[in-house]
C-alpha cells in the first residue's frame, strides 16, 4: 500500500517578516563543519585562495579566526564592491551576512529575537568587526504595501549598503513563518534573471 503523505501546514500570510536591501555582488557562504572544517563557497561550488572567485576565498582565509567565531553552520552573505556587479563606487570589497534575524553588527546592542512562545527569551548575538549585515528597510508584519514602501524608500534614497550609491538593486524580503524569501528590484523586476 502507498505510503500515506501528510499535507503540510500553510503558514498565515499576515505575520512578520524582514524586508533588507538586496545587494548586487556575489553569493558567497562561509562553512563550518560540525568536524571544525572551514570551507568558503560561492552560489553553486566551493571555492578556495587557489581557485577562487572575486577574491572572496583569500579574504575568508585571511579572516579565518574571526570568521570562525560564526559558529558551527551555513554562513551566507553578499561580497561585493571593487569589480563586483554594480561596484557601488567602491574601491575595496566587503562582505554582509544575510541572517538579520540572528545578527547584530558589532557595535550595536542585540535585540530580542521574535520566538512562538513568548516566554522564551533570545537574543541576536554580535558579529566579529570584519564583516557587515544587509541593511533592514522594514520588520513587521507582511504585507505589499511595505515591500512596495522599501522599494520608493531605496529608489528616492540610494543603497543603504553604501550610502550616496545611486543606483541599489532591489529588496529581499524573507517570511519567517513562511520560512521563504522573495527579492523584487527596482528594475526590469517583471523578466527573468536570465534575460537581463
Amino acid at each position: 500500500m502507498e505510503e500515506f503523505t501528510e499535507f503540510p501546514k500553510i503558514a498565515r500570510m499576515s505575520r512578520s517578516c524582514v524586508v533588507s536591501e538586496k545587494i548586487d555582488g556575489m553569493n558567497s557562504l562561509i562553512c563550518i563543519t560540525e568536524d571544525s572544517q572551514f570551507l568558503v563557497g560561492s552560489r553553486t561550488r566551493w571555492i578556495t585562495p587557489d581557485d577562487d572567485n572575486h577574491g572572496f576565498a583569500k579574504w575568508a582565509h585571511d579572516h579565518e579566526e574571526e570568521l570562525r567565531e560564526l559558529g558551527k553552520g551555513r554562513h551566507f552573505g553578499e561580497w561585493f564592491g571593487s569589480g563586483i556587479g554594480r561596484a557601488y563606487g567602491l574601491k575595496e570589497k566587503r562582505f554582509s551576512l544575510f541572517n538579520t534575524i540572528r545578527w547584530c553588527l558589532h557595535d550595536q546592542e542585540p535585540q530580542r529575537i521574535e520566538t512562538a512562545d513568548p516566554r522564551i527569551e533570545k537574543y541576536q548575538e554580535k558579529l566579529p568587526p570584519c564583516y557587515g549585515l544587509v541593511p533592514v528597510l522594514y520588520k513587521g508584519i507582511f504585507t505589499t504595501q511595505a515591500v512596495e514602501d522599501c522599494v520608493e524608500f531605496l529608489r528616492k534614497n540610494g543603497s543603504q549598503a553604501v550610502p550616496g550609491f545611486m543606483r541599489p538593486e532591489g529588496v529581499v524580503v524573507f517570511h519567517i513563518a513562511g520560512n521563504v524569501g522573495f527579492k523584487k528590484t527596482l528594475e526590469k523586476d517583471e523578466e527573468p534573471k536570465s534575460k537581463k
